[in-house]
């Protein structure tokens, strides 16, 4: 076989993550387009891909950027092509995709404008507006502005991350060109609500239009908006950490520093500009052509929440989703120790249309029974005000011994992580922070109870964080049971990470980076051996990991029905024919973020069924630890099921993958609209607990007597 055929072969039927990510967020966008979607809804869309694209390039392009840069010879082993061509390959989708945002942007602009909703520039103020916006300027901004011009006797500035500049061409009494600078600070708000309270102006437009008042002896010629993106993938170097004399939480602090200094990955700008603009820009912010972006939309898409919370709320109501509740779950009662009821039988919480409240309620009655001798937790990211931190730490207070595993490398979480750390410590916790060169990213719980002199467990298992606000945003499954055969393998993982051995040994639970990829292969192959009777369904937000994919193409040529549900990146490529013609890839992107990882294996009674930390990606198996757990109580059992049904069977906003890469969505005319995120919305999974009256003794019954007749 030649080389070329050779490279044809091994990449038959995958894809390259970045191009894969990037058309997942390019879904993301479009569900701007949805008419059916509020309009402030839609515009949310599009802000939630804009920063998701932020994000992106700070991390993916950073990273490239850097592999590049070394000359390292390292090549995707799905596409076959180098950090560099890679990069070419982004660069060359990425304006596409904007021109694509400007025009769903102004669809959606046309769509608020029809309720009298209008960003406006300052030409379009009307005199009265203008006088308005003139005081607000002098009052308000113009105290806290640094203008500074770039010359022989001023240094270039620092341009910091994602924050806004007005950036002028000027020239001086000798009429020699520089360029000037206003940074938009960060602490004024975003945008400007006009007196009718339905049309706004953003205040980075304000200042473009005061820019010219600002330079003193010098004239503007020209101007526009920019934003630079920086590289942030902050590299961990072990032996920097080894050698310092300081505490792991103290070295994160002074990594975190490096965020602001890295290199520049894009340079975004507002509208197109001359050459003599350009020419002297990038005398000052050095970046290549293909890094230049013109977006004439806002370049921080992010003021779109600011406005929300300052709109009446008539308005919010008529154009915002109608807020959702999340449910207390039928088969729970209030009233009744909810350890008692883990105890009868496992229960499962489906967020965000379950509460996190019974979770929450497990840890505080926890944290007061004088039975419970521990709780151990890993945490990857929490809300900015949590109820879970203030269990732990009443625990601690009341003697519980509280071993928290904090991951302290949970990217953009950093710092809040280091805060909650330090509280923990503070309370009496107990606070590791897990291994050198693995994340831990599992999430799991453990309390441990003395009864009757021996030890009883109840196990939470989750596929998402303990983070209370991300569980009313995100699809997630958390699992409590009170199987002492799961029990015992949490206590060992537990008694594994505080001694830093990654080589334990579970009867139950399946632990990365040793555990999973092989109990997943095993399972498969036990799929392939049943042939076209063999059934795979797997629910994860992402699959890269080249083995997985190999073994599911493995498995299609046996004939085995492998059903896939993969929110965003799918380096597999389906209906390949020969290869994957027997997987397909359904994609749902919707009003809650799909988060929840769930592996099925086989039919009916045989079936094999577990939830997940890990997505099938190399991180996660490899270099991560993570954790799977079995479900083997039969109402749950069917409770999972029944969501991978609904979600195979939606229609509404649900799209499949296609043997190109490309996906096509599956709300064709004429078929009856299904959107599973509405249907749990609408439909509990609970089945309705039966509650049996409390019989009251004679004294409780003489007293209520009494009482009444009080009365």
């Amino acid at each position: 076989m030649s080389k070329d055929s050779k490279i044809m072969q091994d990449y038959l039927y995958t894809q390259n993550r970045e191009l894969s990510w990037l058309r997942f967020n390019q879904r993301v966008l479009e569900e701007a387009m949805d008419e059916s979607v509020p309009a402030l809804e839609r515009l949310k869309f599009i802000s939630i891909f804009s920063t998701n694209l932020d994000e992106f390039f700070m991390i993916r392009v950073g990273s490239l950027f850097d592999i590049a840069s070394a000359k390292v010879d390292d090549i995707d082993n799905k596409s076959g092509w180098s950090a560099e061509e890679q990069l070419h390959h982004i660069y060359q989708t990425i304006p596409g995709l904007i021109e694509r945002k400007t025009n769903i942007y102004a669809s959606v602009c046309e769509a608020l404008l029809q309720n009298e909703i209008k960003d406006v520039s300052y030409k379009e103020l009307n005199v009265s507006e203008a006088k308005f916006v003139k005081h607000y300027f002098n009052e308000r901004i113009l105290p806290i502005l640094s203008p500074q011009i770039v010359d022989n006797r001023h240094p270039k500035p620092h341009f910091r991350n994602k924050q806004l500049y007005v950036a002028s061409l000027v020239k001086g009494k000798d009429n020699k060109k520089s360029m000037a600078f206003i940074p938009v600070p960060s602490l004024l708000p975003q945008v400007i609500m006009l007196p009718d309270e339905k049309r706004f102006i953003r205040i980075e437009e304000i200042l473009l239009k005061m820019a010219s008042t600002l330079y003193g002896q010098y004239k503007e010629i020209e101007s526009c908006i920019l934003c630079v993106t920086r590289n942030a993938d902050v590299s961990f170097d072990p032996e920097k950490f080894e050698d310092a004399d300081t505490d792991f939480r103290t070295y994160m602090k002074k990594i975190l520093k490096k965020r602001s200094s890295l290199a520049i990955v894009r340079l975004e700008l507002s509208q197109k500009v001359s050459n003599a603009f350009s020419k002297e820009l990038l005398k000052i912010i050095d970046v290549e052509n293909r890094q230049i972006y013109v977006d004439t939309t806002p370049l921080n898409m992010k003021y779109v929440f600011e406005l929300i919370k300052k709109l009446p709320d008539k308005i919010k109501d008529l154009l915002c989703y109608t807020p959702y509740v999340p449910r207390w779950p039928n088969d729970l009662d209030k009233n009744i120790s909810m350890i008692e009821q883990i105890r009868k039988s496992d229960k499962l919480l489906f967020f965000p249309f379950d509460s996190v409240d019974p979770f929450i309620h497990l840890l505080n009655e926890a944290a007061d029974r004088e039975d419970v001798v521990s709780i151990k937790i890993t945490i990857y990211r929490l809300a900015s005000s949590s109820k879970i931190i203030r269990a732990l730490c009443r625990a601690a207070e009341n003697g519980k011994e509280v071993v928290a595993l904090m991951e302290l490398r949970a990217r953009f979480d950093e710092e809040n992580n280091i805060a909650w750390s330090a509280m923990l410590e503070e309370a009496g916790c107990k606070v590791i922070y897990g291994f050198e060169n693995y994340k831990c990213h599992s999430k799991i719980c453990l309390i441990t109870l003395r009864q009757k002199g021996k030890f009883r467990f109840i196990t939470q298992i989750g596929t998402g964080n303990y983070n209370e606000k991300t569980n009313a945003m995100y699809t997630d499954l958390s699992l409590m049971s009170a199987s002492e055969e799961i029990g015992t393998d949490a206590s060992v993982f537990f008694r594994n990470m505080m001694t830093e051995n990654l080589e334990g040994e579970y009867r139950e639970l399946l632990v990365a980076p040793l555990g999973i990829k092989s109990a997943l292969i095993r399972l498969i192959d036990e799929e392939i051996a049943k042939g076209e009777e063999g059934y795979i369904c797997i629910k994860v937000n992402s699959i890269t990991e080249r083995d997985m994919i190999d073994k599911l193409e493995e498995a299609s040529r046996a004939g085995v029905d492998v059903q896939l549900i993969v929110r965003g990146i799918c380096c597999i490529r389906p209906g390949i024919i020969g290869h994957t013609d027997h997987i397909v890839v359904n994609s749902i992107v919707g009003r809650f973020l799909e988060h929840a990882r769930i592996y099925c294996f086989g039919k009916n009674d045989k079936m094999k069924l577990y939830i997940s930390s890990a997505d099938l990606m190399t991180r996660n198996l490899r270099h991560r630890v993570e954790i799977a757990a079995p479900v083997y109580d039969e109402d749950i059992r069917e409770m999972i099921l029944r969501i991978l049904q609904t979600q195979l069977s939606d229609t509404a906003k649900a799209s499949l993958l296609q043997p190109d890469g490309s996906y096509v969505r599956k709300n064709k005319a004429g078929t009856a609209l299904i959107d599973s995120q509405q249907t749990f919305m609408d439909e509990s999974l609970h089945k309705q607990v039966v509650i049996k009256p409390v019989k009251k003794d004679l004294k409780h019954f003489l007293r209520e007597l009494l009482l009444r007749n009080r009365k």
